[in-house]
């Protein structure tokens, strides 16, 4: 069991000794495209290992974006890899893709085809789930992530037993930064500059079977693919056709 913490700022060499020095073990920080100021970067996640914590590695754009569905992971899940493999993060360890709102049973569908769009183009990394203890059950019981982080807001004083992170409190300052304080209960995924994670098994080449497959691209990218070509929204056209392709070459079939 250890104690960290979450941010949006990204952490210095002086902050992160700071907050290491204030006992705790781990930091959860962003991997998102150019562009966002939370970014986390290579000498970043140098910084937080020298400092003995661990990483935890966590995708989010826009609070609602799992409610995308299949496209949208699909899209969110290269970006993901992409920055992993910039910053050196081993495969085989996790990367947590928030659901940072009070998702509703109406939207768990959507949630899980984001979920399963992401496995298919993640390519080794562990899928990860951030959000209430509800998204967290849900999501469990659907089998489309292998670590659950849980946040208390939307939960409603309940707790899964699931969880492998639970964030309990937020807006508190450690180290001069704004952060949110969490517990760990083992399997979280996390990851450091110097130790590489052994993938578990099936773990190194995500793949999806073609019934899964080709629901995604009927039912979300085929029309998604025909809106844009009515639209005259080529480069959006372009877009889903190659995301299709992605999900024909992870499930083995032709390309087209």
């Amino acid at each position: 069991m250890s104690k960290g913490i979450d941010c949006a700022t990204p952490l210095t060499v002086k902050t992160v000794k700071a907050i290491a020095a204030a006992g705790y073990g781990f930091a959860a920080r962003y991997l998102v495209p150019p562009g966002y100021s939370k970014r986390l970067k290579l000498a970043e996640a140098e910084a937080i290992t020298a400092a003995g914590m661990q990483i935890v590695s966590v995708y989010e754009t826009t609070a609602n974006r799992p409610n995308g569905g299949a496209s949208a992971g699909a899209e969110d899940g290269v970006k993901a890899f992409q920055e992993a493999k910039s910053i050196g993060q081993p495969i085989g360890s996790a990367i947590y893709f928030a659901v940072d709102y009070e998702a509703l049973s109406k939207d768990y569908d959507k949630i899980e085809a984001y979920l399963r769009a992401v496995a298919v183009v993640l390519r080794g990394y562990a899928v990860g789930v951030y959000g209430s203890y509800a998204v967290i059950e849900e999501m469990a019981k659907r089998g489309v992530a292998k670590h659950f982080w849980q946040t208390y807001a939307w939960s409603y004083g309940k707790k899964s037993v699931k969880a492998n992170i639970y964030q309990h409190l937020n807006g508190q300052i450690v180290g001069g930064v704004t952060v949110d304080f969490n517990q760990s209960f083992g399997n979280e995924g996390w990851w450091n500059t110097k130790k590489t994670p052994k993938p578990e098994p099936n773990n190194e080449v995500k793949t999806m079977n073609e019934v899964d497959a080709n629901m995604i691209i009927k039912k979300h990218l085929q029309p998604e693919y025909a809106a844009a070509k009515k639209n005259g929204d080529s480069k959006s056209a372009k877009e889903a056709h190659r995301l299709a392709n992605e999900l024909r070459k992870a499930s083995g079939q032709p390309l087209k």
